[in-house]
């Protein structure tokens, strides 16, 4: 039977078995990653060009973009590669460095998902202390703080997954890698210490999602204890985006992640890692952008500077000449 020291690549999932499908997934997965680039991209230049959206509820929404785009960059590429090139093959260290950056982003994702809860938190539920308590250096640190969170995380997992002794070929059955299908080739004996490590991790995460459903109850309460029509329409605008995100980031994340054994097929795990992988990027900057008219207003300020840009560009090149 193979072990790690013999392993040096590992074959990925396909996403197709003839060429003309894998062609059309090929495609299919270029378009959405061409979308979740556009749409990240102009949320960030959109947050970080217009003054309006210098405030800590942009700054972290810029923080997000940048996340999903580095989430959505560390699985995409690769399965779009396999894809045209008929290869289902990734190297060792290839996969060992798409398992951290994933993880990575993820975690770091979901600690900033807490962090943007509180930020809500003190907009709506004190107000009058809300510039004291996110005043640009601890908007900073709490980001930097998942920022930091997410690596720790990302480097503990990773070092025990593939500290592990593999015993069961090299196949994954995922289209990128993901440590549940690593330690399903890993010798049953030998994941105990992964083991612990991803029950820390549930603990941590279930520790944030009770804040993130804590925060959420006291600001519904205190939106409807709000005498203004108005009021409570602009709070419920600028926290329904942020509850949307975060309910889908978790309910495809946990499901992926906590599955019961008996549930699980090669078909609906694709399916889950393609939501909580691929889905969730791609539309977090519709969601945050459909109902707030700040973010519409400057991704339309954006927009037209690039079209002015593009429109004058030739007659620059002429007058230069």
């Amino acid at each position: 039977m193979p072990n790690s020291s013999s392993i040096s690549e590992f074959l990925l999932l396909p996403l197709a078995d003839t060429r003309q499908l894998q062609l059309l997934h090929f495609w299919l997965l270029l378009g959405i990653y061409l979308a979740a680039l556009l749409g990240n991209g102009l949320i960030s230049t959109a947050v970080a060009c217009d003054r309006r959206l210098h405030t800590p509820m942009y700054f972290f929404l810029l923080n997000l973009a940048l996340l999903d785009l580095g989430s959505i960059s560390t699985t995409l590429p690769k399965a779009m590669a396999n894809a045209l090139w008929d290869t289902r093959a990734i190297s060792y260290a290839g996969c060992a460095a798409q398992l951290f950056f994933f993880l990575f982003f993820l975690s770091a994702e979901y600690y900033l998902l807490t962090v943007m809860s509180y930020d809500r938190y003190v907009a709506i539920c004190k107000p009058l202390h809300y510039g004291t308590l996110m005043d640009s250096r601890a908007c900073a640190t709490m980001a930097a703080a998942a920022w930091g969170a997410g690596a720790l995380c990302s480097v503990l997992h990773t070092a025990s997954t593939f500290s592990l002794p593999l015993c069961q070929g090299n196949v994954v059955n995922q289209f990128f890698c993901e440590i549940p299908q690593i330690l399903k080739l890993s010798c049953s004996e030998s994941n105990l210490r992964e083991v612990v490590f991803i029950i820390f991790s549930i603990s941590l995460a279930f520790g944030c999602f009770v804040f993130i459903v804590v925060s959420y109850v006291q600001i519904f309460m205190a939106v409807l204890r709000m005498p203004s029509e108005q009021g409570r329409h602009k709070a419920f605008s600028t926290c329904l985006p942020h509850l949307a995100v975060v309910s889908l980031f978790l309910c495809t994340s946990f499901f992926a992640y906590l599955k019961p054994p008996s549930v699980s097929s090669p078909s609906m795990d694709l399916m889950v890692a393609l939501l909580y992988s691929v889905v969730t990027p791609t539309v977090n900057p519709l969601v945050y952008s459909m109902r707030n008219r700040e973010v519409k207003d400057a991704l339309r300020k954006v927009m037209t500077t690039c079209v002015s840009k593009a429109v004058n560009c030739p007659s620059l090149g002429i007058h230069g000449l």
